[in-house]
């Protein structure tokens, strides 16, 4: 296996499938199954997700609320999807831990370091719920950020489409993929990975991150196997 430790990012979109808002059961069934085959592998899986599909504070702000409680309902969401993703895992017979940074002790576990490293060296997968616990810092943010803190080799941000490209995909059939990246030269060509913070985040600690396709069955396992899945950006 390519890496021992990772942190996998998810946003909350990704949990709607193919439904307008919300968790689809399916798409939760089968991520809970490439993330138990990654586990099955003895590899240490700690696991972000976005709360996208049920609240973003920003667009909250945008429409009149106070950005503060906006990104605190967003925290809060990402907990839902952490609950969710934790029932779907133990579905599979996979040991799960949630942990918030917003304490919520009837539902999760505080965040506290030592006791996620220890989670992880036994096996179980620890979904890190409520962001950083700070309104203004997204989901990326708190990624790289427990990623540094719990020491792990690389952060893989399980997005819909299968790397960085020189344009949107989606928009540009000319664009095309890179297979490897700097982060100078994702910021220099203003290539969108991640915010800046944590971006910025990762590339002072050195802290190497894959863009992949999450949503196609086997391409978490083939990227840890060392397969060519994906964009790395490194320094």
């Amino acid at each position: 296996m390519q890496y021992k430790r990772i942190l996998l990012k998810l946003s909350g979109e990704a949990l709607m499938g193919e439904r307008q808002y919300g968790i689809d059961p399916k798409r939760l069934a089968e991520y809970a199954e490439e993330i138990k085959e990654v586990i099955d592998k003895g590899i240490e899986v700690a696991i972000v997700i976005g709360g996208g599909n049920i609240f973003r504070g920003l667009a909250g702000a945008s429409n009149g609320m106070d950005r503060v409680q906006g990104d605190h309902m967003g925290m809060l969401a990402t907990v839902i999807n952490g609950l969710a993703l934790q029932s779907a895992l133990e579905e599979s017979g996979v040991q799960t831990r949630l942990q918030s940074a917003i304490q919520i002790n009837e539902v999760a576990e505080p965040f506290i370091r030592r006791r996620a490293m220890r989670h992880l060296e036994k096996g179980r997968v620890v979904i890190f719920g409520g962001g950083t616990g700070n309104p203004y810092f997204t989901t990326d943010s708190a990624a790289v950020l427990r990623a540094i803190e719990i020491e792990a080799d690389v952060i893989l941000k399980g997005t819909r489409v299968d790397g960085i490209y020189t344009s949107d995909p989606e928009k540009d059939k000319n664009a095309t993929k890179f297979d490897t990246i700097t982060f100078k030269d994702v910021l220099t060509k203003g290539l969108k990975v991640m915010d800046t913070t944590a971006f910025t985040l990762s590339q002072e600690n050195e802290l190497p991150i894959v863009v992949f396709d999450m949503n196609k069955k086997g391409n978490l396992l083939r990227l840890l196997s060392g397969e060519n899945i994906g964009t790395v950006v490194d320094n």
